[in-house]
């Protein structure tokens, strides 16, 4: 007697469940919110957001028919009296079916690998985006808990807010001097850790004017919640106007300034004239121990000197100059 009401039950979980995913994707959209990851403003947020598509699409070709005939064999062979199907107790194999459920995975794996491979060649963080521009160069530091900016060309810093060029390719170059981070700008690109003693190479672009939002996407500790910063891409007018105000307005930063802003706490958003020289590089050669990194191994091959001594270090050739 209680046997219908399980078979119902075990088809209405799986169609409520369902329902509730699909209500929690599309609600924010309806509601005003933004998927940030999938409003990309750039080259590489642009082919990212294509990797997940087709990904996804592929794997629904999986997924999708196994959910339905999930629910329509719990129902089509549920126990009732009228039921007339075919009893088969012993039955093991089926040629056919075999075929179709080994096939198909198969084809889509391939279909995956051949995609995930091809993205992942075109999507090296290091490789330089091909653009009639020069790119612009910026060097970032993650800290207990904010984020340090700074523009060797321009010789400016900043803490906490970033601005570059609209339609321009901009080559970042990271590192940390706390534990490890993740730099991370969704509109634009998918992010890349920072780590100590060593200097990582990330090319982004905004093709629009905007501001979009930054974050760091690693746990870092009591505050790492607020290591976010505004990304804003101007023309590059008003970018080279922006950094004639920075430089008129602000005060320089000192070693002794960093030292302080280096130490655990958060910041509010802050300027700065001018930074001491090398200091991008002195901060992926902090901790340095007997002339190596706890990172050499994954670190370049060219050699240059640790601020500390004649101590050498296997770490990219950076341009740490000021203007």
């Amino acid at each position: 007697m209680n046997k219908k009401p399980r078979s119902l039950i075990r088809i209405i979980i799986p169609v409520v469940l369902t329902l509730v995913t699909i209500a929690l994707i599309v609600w924010p959209m309806l509601a005003g919110g933004q998927y940030v990851v999938l409003d990309p403003k750039g080259p590489i947020g642009a082919a990212q957001k294509d990797l997940i598509i087709i990904s996804t699409l592929l794997c629904a070709v999986v997924i999708v028919p196994v959910l339905i005939m999930s629910a329509v064999i719990v129902w089509r062979y549920r126990d009732k009296p009228e039921n007339k199907n075919e009893y088969k107790p012993n039955w093991a194999h089926s040629t056919k079916a075999e075929v179709i459920w080994w096939t198909i995975p198969i084809v889509i794996i391939g279909l995956l690998a051949i995609v995930t491979v091809r993205y992942t060649y075109d999507l090296e963080p290091s490789k330089p985006l091909a653009h009639e521009k020069e790119p612009i160069t910026i060097q970032v530091s993650s800290l207990d808990w904010k984020w340090l900016f700074l523009y060797p060309e321009q010789g400016i810093a900043t803490v906490n807010t970033l601005n570059i060029p609209a339609d321009r390719p901009v080559k970042f170059e990271l590192t940390a001097d706390s534990p490890m981070n993740s730099f991370w700008i969704p509109q634009l690109g998918g992010q890349i850790y920072t780590m100590s003693g060593m200097a990582m190479t990330l090319y982004l672009q905004a093709d629009d004017e905007g501001q979009y939002w930054g974050s760091g996407a690693n746990f870092t500790g009591e505050h790492f919640g607020e290591m976010r910063f505004d990304v804003n891409a101007t023309s590059d007018e008003e970018f080279d106007k922006w950094v004639a105000e920075v430089k008129q307005q602000s005060q320089p930063m000192t070693q002794e300034t960093y030292d302080t802003l280096a130490k655990p706490g958060t910041s509010n958003v802050a300027y700065y004239s001018a930074f001491p020289e090398g200091l991008f590089q002195k901060i992926v050669t902090k901790y340095v121990v007997d002339g190596k990194s706890a990172h050499s191994k994954h670190e370049g091959s060219s050699s240059n000197e640790s601020a500390a001594g004649d101590k050498s270090l296997s770490v990219p050739k950076l341009n740490t100059s000021t203007n």
